[in-house]
């Protein structure tokens, strides 16, 4: 959610109610494995601090990304090929939503983030099973030949031609 559609959300829906939110990040590759559950922690300690309430979550993994990310850290563009992924589904006030979104974007080991609006029920999709053999057209080899060739005689084609332009 970028900050006007949460500023609008606040401004139009006026409630304060708890809503439910997903979190998924991307955390920066140089944090290490020892290091991976206390920058966890705090996440979900701040979720917590702004009276969030956390629903379910993941650990995060390592994962290959699909393209490059960069990110700017204290002056210093960074390139990032893999990264941490995880997430994190919790219910919190809608009025501190942004501020969560402020000290997202303040910690460097954030490589990006995403918030969304979501449902308490699970949403993790099952993996599907691969299909069975599909009905598929018999394929025809180059080498075999779908009809017989006709030797072609080039007097009779001419005679073919004649007949049709004198018609």
């Amino acid at each position: 959610m970028s900050e006007t559609e949460i500023k609008n959300e606040i401004e139009t829906g006026g409630d304060a109610d708890s809503r439910v939110y997903e979190l998924g990040y991307l955390l920066t590759p140089a944090i290490s494995e020892e290091n991976l559950p206390v920058v966890y922690g705090n996440l979900k300690e701040l979720v917590s601090s702004l009276k969030g309430v956390a629903i379910s979550d993941e650990m995060p993994k390592m994962i290959n990304l699909a393209y490059a990310m960069t990110k700017v850290v204290a002056n210093v563009r960074n390139k990032f090929n893999t990264a941490y992924f995880g997430w994190v589904k919790f219910a919190m006030d809608s009025d501190k939503v942004l501020e969560l979104k402020k000290k997202l974007d303040l910690d460097p080991n954030f490589i990006r983030f995403l918030i969304l609006k979501t449902v308490r029920e699970n949403t993790i999709a099952t993996k599907r099973f691969a299909r069975g053999e599909m009905h598929r057209r018999p394929m025809i080899k180059k080498n075999e030949k779908i009809g017989t060739a006709v030797p072609i005689n080039k007097e009779e084609i001419d005679k073919e031609i004649d007949a049709l332009i004198e018609a």
